[in-house]
């Protein structure tokens, strides 16, 4: 009796052995990263506007905060929402652009200087932005001076900080994708009269559409969750992003709105979920295949 429990248990030993201790990583996983989320709408639905009362999950439903976020004149929720959709898009597609113009250059062309370059962008990358903020500050307040429309309170100018900042990651991370398009493509292209631009165009472009995809759908994310350097850059209420806004409504504790927060931090992450679902298919392969080579 003993012997056949065994052999009765071991089919289900076996397959937790192999495959289902990975399906119970995944549920923890699952969970952890869904609570904060369910607690934020949870939040959100509170029509007290506190904290304390959205312990009890959903024990109060109503769609209070999402009316006072829209509604109170004090709280430009558009003008934050349109600027922060603005500069992410900008963002996204001029660091794709100059990111694979760069990574082209690296992988097909041979020129002096090469892989000092390559070397000196993953060094430069181990420093965060953060650590800029000071000089960023100084540097587009001289700018200002001359040419205010890319200087402090600009939003060219918090565009023109987060493209420097991300060129370098990016193009080291398209530089491995690139790797993976043989250089024969090319090379017969070249055959046919294509020049550089036309190869980079009409034939490389279209095969590294993963890595554009997923590169445009990182910038974007962390431009939409960025918040330190737009709140340096950026001082007038009417030309703050989502991530700067939203701060003044719990920045004094005694009158904290946290329900119209949540609120607009749910309507926030919006625009990153449909980007996301969108570019679903391009994600998995564009972060893997850049690691063959």
């Amino acid at each position: 009796m003993g012997t056949q429990a065994v052999r009765r248990r071991s089919p289900l030993r076996r397959w937790f052995t192999d495959t289902g201790w990975r399906h119970v990583v995944g549920i923890a996983v699952l969970i952890v990263t869904m609570v904060p989320i369910v607690f934020v709408i949870s939040s959100s639905l509170n029509p007290h506007g506190t904290l304390t009362g959205s312990n009890a999950l959903f024990s109060e439903i109503g769609f209070d905060a999402y009316a006072r976020i829209l509604s109170n004149p004090k709280v430009p929720f558009l003008a934050w929402f349109g600027n922060t959709l603005l500069i992410a898009t900008i963002t996204a597609i001029l660091t794709v652009f100059l990111g694979a113009l760069a990574a082209y250059a690296f992988s097909r062309m041979r020129f002096a200087g090469r892989r000092v370059g390559l070397i000196s962008i993953v060094i430069v990358q181990m420093f965060p932005q953060l650590l800029a903020v000071v000089a960023i500050f100084l540097l587009l307040s001289t700018i200002g001076d001359w040419f205010p429309a890319i200087g402090l309170n600009s939003r060219i100018g918090l565009i023109m900080v987060y493209l420097g900042g991300a060129l370098g990651v990016n193009t080291y991370l398209m530089y491995g994708f690139f790797n993976t398009i043989p250089q024969s493509i090319d090379e017969a292209a070249r055959i046919d009269g294509a020049g550089h631009a036309r190869v980079f165009f009409t034939i490389v472009l279209p095969l590294v559409t993963p890595i554009l995809a997923v590169v445009a759908l990182l910038s974007f994310i962390a431009t939409v969750n960025e918040y330190v350097v737009a709140s340096v850059i950026l001082i007038d209420s009417d030309v703050q992003t989502l991530a700067v806004g939203l701060t003044k409504l719990v920045s004094n504790p005694r009158y904290a709105d946290w329900s119209a927060f949540s609120a607009g931090a749910v309507m926030a992450a919006l625009p990153v979920v449909v980007l996301f679902l969108f570019l679903q298919k391009y994600i998995v392969g564009g972060l893997t295949a850049g690691a063959v080579k």
